[in-house]
């Protein structure tokens, strides 16, 4: 009654004193309700118990009566009383209930009620698992690869460790670059033998757990993965030369290129500048329509 939050100062006012020599005012009201008024004498049934509208007389134990009381609520909803040994069976014990049973991760979908096992995905961790909870149940949600890799591929070898879960991708399981698969299952691409990486020519490829090593044929070449070719190590002094004066050519021509755009952006303003001067403050010399703004202060003056 107390993890039900049912008043229990209430319910001591209704029982009164079990121990003391005196009548009862609710068992008195019942006692009057049962008596009928016909002509045969009557006969009262003591105690009765009333439980959801449903009535349960007779010799009324603590555990009949607790059962009484635990079938009126839903499922999962009982308190914690209701689900001890001596009151139900925990089908969960038993097979797993017949649910999902993760073993990594010590994760089920069977939940014990009091009316019997139902098989619902979990919430292990903070860490959502949705599904049909009889056959298969499945992380979703951030936090996912954390439980067991989420459900998907992964696999460690040569000391690299590579997954086909991301938290960022909630779409499912991808297999990572240098794998191929469903996500469940991926297995290496081999990038030399597909062609697909290190095919320039006096490149040697060799490959490796989920990628691949490419060099170049000769102490002198070097690879360049961006642009898959080998190029030389050393360059010759005629290669410098050039490379010096074409790097000269280069800065020279950034060079006269500033100074030229500095030229005109200062011609530009200047021609602005006197536009903008001869509209407000003519000089002299212009048709004589108007004089200075100096003489004609001048004029103005008494």
């Amino acid at each position: 009654m107390v993890a039900t939050g049912l008043p229990m100062d209430l319910i001591d006012e209704c029982m009164g004193d079990p121990d003391a020599d005196a009548e009862n005012d609710v068992l008195k009201t019942e006692q009057i309700v049962q008596v009928g008024h016909g002509a045969r004498g009557d006969v009262t049934i003591l105690p009765t118990l009333v439980i959801n509208n449903v009535q349960y007389r007779g010799k009324l134990e603590r555990t009949a009566v607790l059962k009484a009381i635990c079938a009126g609520f839903k499922e999962s909803t009982e308190p914690h009383v209701c689900l001890t040994p001596e009151m139900e069976t925990d089908e969960c014990l038993n097979n797993n209930g017949g649910c999902w049973r993760d073993e990594k991760t010590n994760s089920t979908a069977c939940k014990d009620t009091y009316r019997g096992r139902i098989c619902q995905c979990p919430v292990v961790d903070g860490v959502q698992y949705q599904g049909d909870g009889y056959t298969h149940c499945k992380a979703v949600g951030p936090g996912r690869c954390a439980m067991n890799n989420g459900g998907c591929w992964k696999g460690t070898r040569d000391g690299k460790t590579f997954s086909a879960c991301s938290d960022s991708d909630m779409s499912g399981c991808k297999c990572p670059p240098g794998f191929k698969g469903d996500g469940i299952h991926c297995e290496d691409v081999d990038e030399c033998r597909e062609k697909l990486a290190c095919s320039c020519p006096h490149c040697s490829c060799k490959n490796t757990w989920g990628g691949f090593d490419c060099s170049c044929n000769g102490n002198n070449l070097m690879y360049i993965k961006a642009e898959d070719t080998c190029i030389a190590k050393n360059v010759s002094a005629f290669g410098w030369l050039v490379t010096t004066l074409v790097l000269s050519c280069l800065v020279g021509a950034g060079v006269a290129g500033y100074v030229f755009y500095k030229y005109r952006l200062r011609r530009y303003m200047d021609s602005e500048v006197m536009a903008i001067m001869s509209e407000y403050m003519p000089l002299d010399g212009q048709n004589g329509e108007r004089l200075p703004l100096r003489e004609e202060a001048q004029e103005e003056q008494p």
